[in-house]
């Protein structure tokens, strides 16, 4: 299995998050930044939210449109990218824009931006070297189907809406299962 180009630039804060064995990993879990580009997400990924261990929130891998991979957090560590399955799994962000720049907004809950064929082609790619790197992964699984909370809206706190809606309904788990050898996980089913 040849590894993927992966471009490693680390978080800042990364040497700071929970070590883990990597056999501990049986999980992949699939995002969308819902930022305008690469650079506004890492600006983002680089913002502190926990003080107690100067550390913040994003995955371990991203996926730029143009197919570009970066790692920002080793496998080794823990990081915040999903609550409650952060200690099982692998994050994978892809650049996406999502509902930004009014993610909380009622009216503007349409995710319009499809991904491209580049884009899903590097993720198939990393996929199958994590597969091939890390045995214990059986799972595949969205943002979406394990973080379903909803909070009032900006716009009208009368109305509840989707707190993570990620990677979202243009996401195509249809072709991509297919091409991989992990099993789609929905806690919710």
């Amino acid at each position: 299995m040849t590894k993927p180009a992966i471009h490693i630039d680390h978080l800042s804060y990364a040497p700071r998050l929970q070590a883990r064995a990597l056999d501990s990993i049986d999980l992949v879990v699939i995002h969308c930044t819902e930022l305008p580009d690469l650079p506004t997400a890492r600006s983002y990924g680089e913002r502190i939210h926990y003080p107690d261990t100067a550390t913040g929130n994003s995955g371990h891998f991203y996926v730029e449109r143009t197919g570009l991979i970066e790692q920002w957090v080793p496998r080794s560590r823990i990081a915040h990218h999903v609550k409650a399955y952060n200690e099982r799994s692998i994050g994978i962000e892809l650049d996406n824009m999502g509902r930004y720049p009014d993610w909380f907004d009622s009216r503007r809950q349409v995710m319009g931006q499809v991904y491209t064929t580049v884009q899903l082609d590097s993720l198939v790619e990393l996929l199958h070297w994590l597969c091939f790197e890390m045995q214990r992964l059986e799972w595949i699984t969205g943002h979406e189907f394990l973080d379903e909370s909803r909070i009032p809206a900006s716009d009208n706190p009368e109305l509840l809406i989707r707190r993570k809606k990620d990677p979202g309904p243009l996401f195509p788990w249809q072709d991509l299962l297919p091409r991989i050898d992990l099993k789609f996980l929905d806690p919710g089913k």
